[in-house]
């Protein structure tokens, strides 16, 4: 394959990742809505999404492991897209809390399924010349579905306002695309099965065995995911400062937009300027983000700042995983990237958990403040203890 390639599998589960994150976008906006329309209250829905992000956070390295262990990619791939497009219409099917915390989980469960599968597909499709391009373009695509799919529930609720079930039947159809599509790859991988046993404890133990390179560059990913909360905050932010709904949610597409567009192109760039740097520029736009969403108040200023966190996005998003991909051996590609996607999701959800609490403490300027400075030490250990990967140098 020559360096500057986006084969036909890159495309398939670019294309696949678009169609499902169209899906599940699609019921982002609605689900805290929909949630409470049947009964739950805010704190249940908190309980829900953290036990169904738990489930993919920790499957993920599993599963990874297993793959990698059984020398098969695709299968775990299948299983987990299906899994997911499942779970949209059983949503709504019926509305016992037991049966929604059910589907939920199942649908999370779908994702760490396929996660690692998925990516370390991606990184046997790549060079080390071009894997920044590869998973910029996959990461582009895939934001291009998160994208459409607010768009798309925002046009329904517009002319059917409060009639949220039909969206759950209407994100089946995306997301079965997704499936399909996968069944028109072949597997590739060319990993000889061990033939053991594959238990969780296995994956967890697997990282103490991982190389100095790995753990050193996993933990400044994972130090600077503690503190890098969900976007819902931002959003909040700007509802406070006394957005309108409709513009929130246009500010989450716009968001996504920027994202799709950035992608591709740092990734690319990442490739020939090498990955720390357009790390560290993706760390400073966060900063960036964070300090104005603090201080500045307008909403012109606001469209800006997400338009900048659009570019922090697309700067390490997708090159978090090429980096880590490229300090992963061949048996080892799968559970290294599920592994830092489970430990990422952990997190991240930790973070989110502590910016909560202390928005009801001390405010949301305090929130923003303390995020923005402590990208400050996150940064000094991306500069002092993660080496730079020269765009030729090989795992």
């Amino acid at each position: 394959m020559s360096a500057g390639a986006i084969t036909r599998s890159i495309w398939v589960l670019s294309l696949v990742s678009l169609f499902t994150d169209m899906a599940s976008d699609m019921l982002y906006p609605v689900m805290p809505a929909y949630l409470r329309s049947i009964g739950f209250s805010v704190a249940f829905i908190g309980l829900l999404e953290g036990i169904a992000e738990a489930a993919a956070g920790l499957s993920k390295g599993y599963f990874g492991y297993w793959s990698d262990m059984s020398g098969k990619r695709l299968p775990f791939v299948r299983l987990g897209y299906t899994l997911s497009a499942l779970s949209k219409p059983l949503m709504a099917a019926m509305t016992f809390p037991l049966w929604i915390f059910l589907v939920r989980t199942l649908d999370r469960l779908g994702k760490g399924m396929r996660t690692g599968a998925r990516d370390a597909i991606l990184a046997d499709a790549s060079t080390d010349g071009n894997r920044g391009k590869v998973f910029g373009f996959h990461r582009s695509m895939d934001t291009v579905g998160a994208a459409l799919g607010p768009a798309l529930a925002l046009i329904w609720l517009y002319f059917r306002p409060g009639d949220y079930i039909p969206l759950f039947f209407i994100a089946f159809l995306p997301g079965i695309i997704s499936v399909l599509l996968l069944f028109t790859l072949k597997e590739q991988n060319n990993l000889a099965p061990q033939g053991k046993t594959i238990t969780f404890s296995d994956s967890m133990r697997w990282l103490k065995t991982a190389t100095p390179a790995y753990r050193t560059l996993l933990w400044g990913l994972l130090l600077f995911a503690s503190i890098n909360s969900a976007e819902i905050f931002l959003l909040l932010r700007a509802k406070d400062l006394g957005m309108s709904d409709a513009g929130v949610v246009g500010l989450y597409i716009f968001f996504n937009l920027i994202f799709a567009l950035l992608a591709y192109p740092l990734g690319r760039l990442s490739d020939t300027m090498g990955m720390k740097r357009i790390f560290l520029l993706g760390l400073a736009l966060f900063a960036i983000t964070y300090l104005g969403m603090a201080l500045l108040s307008s909403t012109t200023a606001i469209i800006a700042l997400f338009f900048v966190y659009g570019g922090f996005a697309a700067a390490t998003d997708g090159l978090a995983k090429a980096w880590i991909s490229k300090v992963c051996g061949p048996r080892e590609k799968a559970v290294g990237l599920g592994t830092f996607a489970g430990l990422q999701s952990l997190s991240l959800l930790l973070a989110s958990v502590w910016a909560g609490l202390l928005w009801d403490i001390a405010g949301p300027m305090t929130v923003f403040l303390l995020t923005a400075g402590l990208s400050i030490p996150v940064g000094l250990y991306f500069l002092l203890k993660v080496k730079e990967i020269d765009p030729t140098e090989k795992p």
